[in-house]
């Protein structure tokens, strides 16, 4: 059960009592309401006719769509949680930079230029930084040169991410590792070309070509490569230096690349 402070426990027992509700089902109202930023709530309450919704100033939603009781009863414990949470000191802080806290990126980073999340995925951007959490675990990532202006997680539901600079679409998981566990990379990591809409811009996944590159661990599979000439190569060298210079490569990765290129010539 969601612990409260003693001034919240009192407030949940008084406003129990008045609606004629099990302290439970106040308390799942009072998280719901909190989790909507005191203006919207999402509820799933057997008590109060199971899955609903509710809007500050606009439409209330329950189970029982003509009981327009119940609708009022929802509409007016809402409205008297929201205050409550507005006033009063309902939860225990939860200090800086833990799992829970709504500051929950390392304290010694900051405030952040801009934060968000989707789904089970949370990231805030900083000078230089970026945090990502997944489930309760919080990765920091080396930002290099790139001006974020966005983070979006891939489609299909899994946990990697890109973000959107100067240089284009880049994966999360090119980023140097600060701390934490990291990001899944995309599952698939095939060679970058340019995006149509940008000449400098490169992404990892909308290509297919005979040449694999794992951004995240600067490898290249040769194994089993059919040979190419030398002016395929060097088109592959000249794609992976425009990598290198937008900061999604280092040089290390750069000079290995380009040594298996070399290679198969």
């Amino acid at each position: 059960m969601q612990k409260l402070t003693d001034v919240g426990q009192t407030l949940v027992n008084n406003i129990s009592s008045r609606y004629g509700l099990s302290n439970d089902a106040v308390i799942h109202m009072l998280v719901a309401v909190n989790n909507g930023g005191g203006s919207m709530a999402q509820f799933c309450c057997p008590e109060l006719g199971g899955s609903g919704q509710w809007m500050r100033g606009g439409m209330t939603m329950v189970g029982d769509m003509f009981n327009h009781g119940l609708k009022a009863t929802v509409d007016n414990l809402c409205n008297e949680l929201a205050n409550v949470l507005a006033n009063n000191q309902v939860f225990p802080v939860v200090p800086a930079g833990t799992p829970g806290s709504n500051q929950w990126w390392p304290a010694h980073l900051g405030s952040p230029f801009s934060s968000g999340g989707q789904n089970n995925i949370r990231y805030a951007v900083f000078p230089n930084r970026l945090a990502v959490e997944l489930y309760g675990q919080v990765s920091v990532y080396d930002t290099l040169n790139h001006n974020i202006g966005g983070v979006s997680q891939q489609q299909g539901g899994d946990t990697s991410l890109t973000f959107s600079s100067q240089f284009g679409t880049i994966s999360v998981s090119s980023l140097p590792l600060l701390s934490g566990p990291g990001i899944a990379p995309a599952p698939q990591t095939n060679f970058a070309q340019a995006s149509s809409s940008n000449s400098n811009s490169y992404t990892a996944n909308n290509v297919n070509t005979d040449v694999s590159v794992d951004m995240a661990g600067g490898q290249i599979d040769a194994s089993n490569q059919p040979a190419m000439d030398v002016n395929t190569a060097l088109d592959y060298i000249g794609k992976l230096a425009q990598l290198r210079d937008s900061g999604a490569l280092t040089d290390e990765e750069f000079n290995a690349k380009k040594t298996e290129l070399l290679q198969r010539v």
